[in-house]
């Protein structure tokens, strides 16, 4: 299928976590950057199975805490147990906001929603968080006078500069009414060496995003400041609320992922 503005030999991180979890809408390209990252960080498709729980865990709990609303910001590429699916299961009346820039995600997303009226697709980019908050999807689709659920799923990490990413988080805190909630994932580094971590932010800056880093506790903490911190806190997304069945909590030495959600008061 050929598209608008995607360049089949360009990877695409929406399109690499595709394939790292099993899924179908990926190029060569993308194939082998995901094979080059798995040479990194060997337990990187472990992680992104471990994201997807934390994504319908966390969207489970917001629903459970009031939360009918969701702006999902760096959707990616529709898989299963997708957030409207999840929350409309708990609760019909959910609507939902997924919003991405990466052309292949806005036309899948849009053949998977045509029949749903409570979901739609935004296009728009992290980057410029007043444009998106503004957007017409988003303003004609959610109500910010009552709570949102804010979703920021292995997102962050696409942005390098530590003082964007924290102006991103709190021009997207700005609107949200007491009872919203903010979720977030973000790899963290482990004790990655300096070459493969380079070899790493090397590969990512080849794809559509341009970069990746990883953060700390402290790094994601702040980001949350005067919002109350859901138990467990901030852990490794398999330690965050978790099932019966649910993943090993991984050595912090090896990369992996913080999960945490936080309620604004």
């Amino acid at each position: 299928m050929d598209l608008p503005g995607v360049d089949p030999s360009v990877p695409s991180a929406a399109r690499i976590y595709d394939y790292l979890l099993g899924g179908k809408d990926h190029f060569a390209s993308d194939r082998e950057a995901a094979a080059a990252v798995l040479e990194s960080v060997p337990n990187a498709r472990t992680n992104a199975r471990a994201n997807r729980a934390f994504l319908s865990r966390a969207v489970r709990a917001l629903v459970d805490a009031g939360v009918r609303q969701f702006l999902d910001i760096g959707a990616g590429l529709p898989t299963q147990e997708n957030v409207h699916q999840v929350a409309q299961r708990a609760e019909p009346s959910s609507r939902v906001v997924y919003v991405d820039n990466d052309p292949v995600v806005l036309v899948h997303a849009r053949a998977l929603l045509a029949d749903n009226p409570g979901t739609v697709v935004a296009p728009a980019d992290i980057r410029d968080p007043a444009a998106l908050l503004h957007h017409s999807e988003v303003q004609g689709h959610l109500d910010f006078t009552q709570p949102v659920g804010v979703l920021l799923l292995a997102i962050l990490h696409f942005i390098p500069d530590d003082k964007e990413a924290a102006h991103i988080v709190a021009e997207l805190r700005r609107p949200l009414v007491s009872g919203s909630h903010v979720a977030i994932s973000h790899g963290h580094p482990g004790e990655l060496t300096g070459d493969l971590a380079e070899k790493g932010r090397e590969l990512y800056g080849r794809t559509r995003q341009g970069a990746v880093v990883g953060r700390t506790r402290a790094d994601m903490a702040a980001w949350l400041e005067g919002l109350e911190l859901l138990d467990p806190g901030i852990v490794p997304i398999q330690g965050w609320r978790p099932e019966d069945d649910f993943d090993p909590i991984p050595d912090l030495a090896e990369p992996g992922v913080f999960g945490m959600v936080a309620r604004v008061p």
